[in-house]
């Protein structure tokens, strides 16, 4: 299995890094330079612990990388985090970058392509863009977990995240635990009196 896994300028690189270390087969990454700003403010790491984690590696300059073109076959892509700029050029078609360009190969050539969007709240032109990119093909994504699983840690919950970006890559996973439906003896939630109205 071969996937690029392209990490921009969002909060939330975490989301990256954690599917790399859980992607099998070969990886190649890209790093927008507005990730690697916010990867070392998140994190205090720089690009090249970002790229210790794939097989192989791109700058997002580099638009005659053999991924630019749909003749090179790779499986999918994920954007993890995808920045809304990003989610915004790939659904009007703006291949101006590396990234952009691979998602656009993705989308022609109907290979799986997931974005996994990291903001909030969402304005209508964010919505269109993410109607659009569904119509086209793509599975977007926003980074919401979870509560089901009674995570414990942010861990637990970016665990969660990361494990539905690989069931929607078609990659089996124990990230998280799934719903198995109501636990005996749970009636559920009370709530505020002003919720039970």
């Amino acid at each position: 299995m071969k996937t690029v896994v392209a990490i921009t300028g969002a909060s939330g690189i975490v989301y990256g890094m954690r599917l790399l270390e859980n992607m099998p087969g070969t990886t190649t990454v890209i790093v927008s330079d507005d990730a690697a700003m916010i990867a070392k403010a998140e994190l205090g790491i720089d690009k090249k612990d970002i790229y210790e984690l794939a097989e192989s590696h791109y700058e997002n300059s580099e638009m005659y990388a053999p991924i630019a073109s749909g003749s090179v076959k790779f499986d999918s892509m994920a954007i993890v985090p995808c920045s809304t700029s990003t989610m915004s050029k790939i659904s009007c078609g703006i291949a101006d970058n590396l990234i952009t360009r691979v998602a656009a190969v993705a989308l022609k050539e109907r290979r799986p392509l997931v974005l996994l969007i990291r903001e909030t709240p969402l304005s209508a032109i964010h919505l269109e863009n993410m109607r659009r990119l569904s119509t086209a093909g793509a599975t977007v994504m926003p980074a919401c977990p979870a509560f089901y699983p009674s995570p414990r840690s942010v861990d637990d919950m970016v665990n969660f995240v990361v494990g539905r970006v690989l069931d929607e890559l078609g990659v089996e996973n124990d990230l998280y635990r799934r719903w198995s439906g109501r636990k005996k003896g749970v009636t559920g939630s009370r709530g505020s009196r002003r919720n039970r109205r």
